[in-house]
C-alpha cells in the first residue's frame, strides 16, 4: 500500500466538480510533483487528503487511512498549503515552540528545523516583518517539526528568491533521499522540473498523465520526428503498430523518440506519401501546455 492514495476522488462544490473521480499514488523515497495550471483542482485535492473538505465520492488515505485516524498525525504528514497562516506579533521560534507543544514533539526540534530551513537569524523577530520568503521557509519548518514520513508542499517556491528555489531542490531531494514521501503542488514546471521523479498532471479536475517524469514529458526522448502524410490515419497506424508514440501537431503528427530516417522508412514500406518531414525536440513546457490544454 503507497504511503498516499487518491481513490476515485471526487468533489463537487454545488453545481461545480472540482476534481473528478481523480486517482493515483505516491510513493516512499521519491519527489512526486502534482501539476496543472490554476483551477485544475490541486488544492482541493489536498485539501480533501488533508481532511479540510469532505470527498463527494472516493477516498484520499495515508497508509489506507484518513488523516483524522491519524495517531499523532504530525509525526506522520507534514503539509504547507499555500495560505498557511500565523499569528503576526509571534516570533518565527515561538510559532514553532506552540506547534511542538501541542504535537508533543521535543524542543530541540525547533532548533533543529529552523536550522534545516536556514531561518536561525530571522527566528527571534516577530513574523509580521517577514518577507514572503521568510514565511515560506516558516511554513516549511513547521512541516518538518513532527519528523514525519510524509511532506506535502503545496505551491511552496511562492515568494523565494533565485537561490531560495535552489534551496528548495536540494531540500526536497535530501527527504525523499532519506526515505520520505514528497508531494509537491505547483503550476510552474519549470520551477520543479529539476526536482521531481514523478508527475501527475490534472487540469479541469481531471488526470491527463501520471509517470516518471521524462516518459510523462518527453524529457528524454531525445529526437522526436514531425510528419505530414497524405494518409495521415494510415501513417498512424503503421507507427503504432511498431510500438512508437504518437502526438497530433495541428495537421502533422510528432512521433516521439524516432528519427526521420526511422519514420520515413516506415512510410516507404507502407506506400504513404510524406509532405513534410523534419526533426523535433519536444520542449517540458510545450508537452505540459498540450496535456493540460482545453478539451473540447
Amino acid at each position: 500500500m503507497a504511503p498516499v492514495e487518491i481513490r476515485d476522488l471526487t468533489k463537487r462544490f454545488g453545481a461545480v466538480e472540482a476534481v473528478k473521480s481523480l486517482s493515483f499514488e505516491v510513493e516512499p523515497g521519491r519527489v512526486t510533483g502534482f501539476l496543472g495550471p490554476n483551477g485544475a483542482g490541486k488544492s482541493t485535492t489536498l485539501r480533501a487528503l488533508l481532511g479540510l473538505v469532505h470527498p463527494t465520492e472516493g477516498t484520499a488515505t495515508f497508509d489506507g487511512r484518513h488523516y483524522e485516524e491519524l495517531e499523532r498525525p504530525s509525526t506522520r504528514v507534514g503539509a504547507v498549503l499555500e495560505d498557511a497562516a500565523f499569528h503576526p506579533g509571534r516570533t518565527g521560534r515561538n510559532h514553532l515552540r506552540v506547534l511542538a507543544v501541542t504535537g508533543e514533539h521535543p524542543e530541540s526540534r525547533v532548533g533543529e528545523v529552523l536550522k534545516a530551513v536556514d531561518l536561525e537569524k530571522g527566528a527571534d523577530r516577530p513574523v509580521k516583518g517577514y518577507s514572503m520568503g521568510m514565511r515560506q521557509r516558516l511554513g516549511i519548518a513547521a512541516a518538518l517539526l513532527g519528523d514525519p514520513e510524509v511532506l506535502i508542499l503545496d505551491e511552496p517556491t511562492n515568494g523565494l528568491d533565485p537561490p531560495g528555489i535552489a534551496w528548495m531542490r536540494r531540500l526536497v531531494r535530501e527527504q525523499a533521499a532519506g526515505g520520505r514521501t514528497v508531494l509537491i503542488s505547483s503550476h510552474l514546471l519549470a520551477e520543479v522540473a529539476q526536482s521531481v521523479d514523478d508527475v501527475v498532471i490534472i487540469a479541469h479536475g481531471e488526470l491527463r498523465a501520471r509517470g516518471p517524469l521524462a516518459q510523462v514529458l518527453g524529457g528524454n526522448e531525445g529526437e522526436s520526428t514531425e510528419v505530414g502524410a497524405r494518409e495521415s490515419d494510415r501513417l498512424t497506424q503503421a507507427l503504432k503498430a511498431r510500438g512508437h508514440r504518437i502526438e497530433p501537431v495541428g495537421d502533422k503528427l510528432l512521433v516521439l523518440g524516432v528519427g526521420p530516417g526511422q519514420v520515413g522508412e516506415i512510410a516507404g514500406e507502407e506506400r504513404v506519401t510524406l509532405w513534410h518531414l523534419a526533426p523535433q525536440v519536444r520542449s517540458l513546457e510545450a508537452a505540459f501546455f498540450q496535456l493540460t490544454a482545453e478539451r473540447e
